[in-house]
């Protein structure tokens, strides 16, 4: 027996993300667009790096508190106090290495093995894998013929004595669907007072195109079942920086730091001056800049005649391929090859029937990228009627 047959036996079940294998295809096929990674194409704020400067003159290169400095926990509280109606106080905040590792905190500190976790799809890969690897089962819950919003039946039809969680994802990553209150109000009727946490990704709530957008963290009767996960990356184009957050409970925090600690002791001290400035910047012109971009690729999809759910948030729009009668992953593997453009295959998301467009690149990239995209449907269009 060879040492690799000495792993982990959950080692075996995780998979590659395809997000990444079709971006690193894009980057190996010469002159390919990749509308693939949801990735800012813009720079972080000078004002938001100036403060790493500040950190290193003042030599805060230091050990610091594992959970984040007080200053940006503090900071974290009150922007959630003020911009979501919370309740927060530094003591229910734990600094991450970005929004996945407060998933995996949060799943691994809550899951025991066999519990079930109830994932709606469309859904962002990463939630069924940690799921399994902490030796726990994922409960898909397909929302496309619901309008990809939650019914209460549906959900109730899933919960049994093994659920620990439900995740969200809103707007949700692939499809930009805001969940409605009629959606929020079911998954809190089904989970009050039941032994079931809900883990609220809301990464993308500031990228919103709609008045009405509102989170399960709202409920304060579920302050105690609660967890918000949080990241700097998207609204401020700080992707590489990994910088996040968990927001939960004290009692919950007590344990959760604990996971925390022993996985990354802290995010980097010079890093938390300059996300306690993050919060303060304005995000306007980014927001009117996905906004422009969403209403251009919308259109063009309207033109080109391919079906999506409607985008109200994120940087996605996820269409639809199913009329051309072959995998998401066939089509974008095709796509690269005889239009050298990529998108995301559907499949990693839980849908293999549509593809996700990514619109946060450049106005130049989009038009070209987007003319590809058109190209490339006649051509297959063709095909199917010379069969």
């Amino acid at each position: 027996m060879s040492m690799i047959d000495r792993l982990n036996r959950v080692m075996y079940g995780a998979n590659h993300s395809a997000i990444r294998e079709f971006s690193n295809l894009a980057s190996k096929t010469p002159g390919c667009i990749a509308l693939t990674l949801g990735e800012p194409d813009a720079d972080t704020n000078p004002a938001i790096t100036a403060e790493v400067a500040k950190a290193f003159e003042n030599h805060e290169t230091h050990y610091i508190m594992n959970n984040g400095t007080p200053e940006l926990r503090a900071k974290i509280a009150a922007f959630e106090n003020k911009r979501n109606g919370h309740r927060f106080t530094a003591d229910n905040v734990i600094v991450t290495d970005g929004a996945e590792e407060a998933l995996f905190v949060a799943l691994f500190g809550i899951l025991e093995p066999g519990d079930e976790v109830i994932i709606p799809t469309p859904a962002f890969v990463v939630y069924e894998e940690i799921t399994k690897l902490c030796r726990c089962r994922p409960v898909l819950m397909d929302t496309a013929d619901d309008g990809f919003q939650i019914r209460k039946d549906r959900l109730e039809s899933l919960v049994n004595e093994r659920t620990k969680a439900i995740v969200l994802n809103s707007p949700n990553n692939p499809t930009g669907t805001v969940l409605n209150r009629e959606s929020l109000q079911a998954i809190h009727d089904v989970i009050l007072g039941k032994d079931i946490f809900v883990v609220a990704d809301d990464v993308y709530n500031r990228l919103v195109y709609t008045e009405d957008c509102h989170s399960i963290m709202e409920y304060e009767d579920l302050k105690d079942q609660r967890i918000l996960v949080q990241s700097f990356s998207k609204p401020y184009a700080m992707t590489g920086w990994r910088m996040g957050y968990l927001c939960v409970s004290a009692e919950l925090r007590e344990r959760l730091e604990l996971l925390h600690q022993f996985i990354v002791t802290s995010t980097p001290a010079p890093f938390q001056r300059a996300a306690v400035k993050a919060l303060d910047t304005d995000i306007t012109d980014y927001l009117a800049n996905y906004r422009r971009r969403r209403a251009y690729m919308i259109g063009r999809l309207d033109k080109i005649g391919l079906d999506y759910p409607r985008p109200d948030g994120a940087f996605y729009v996820f269409p639809s391929i199913a009329k051309f009668g072959m995998s998401s992953s066939e089509f974008c593997t095709r796509m690269i090859e005889e239009a050298g453009l990529a998108a995301t295959p559907g499949f990693a998301f839980g849908r293999d029937d549509h593809i996700r467009l990514t619109y946060c690149y450049s106005d130049e990239v989009l038009r070209e990228g987007l003319g590809r995209l058109e190209n490339f449907l006649r051509k297959l269009e063709s095909e199917g009627r010379n069969d």
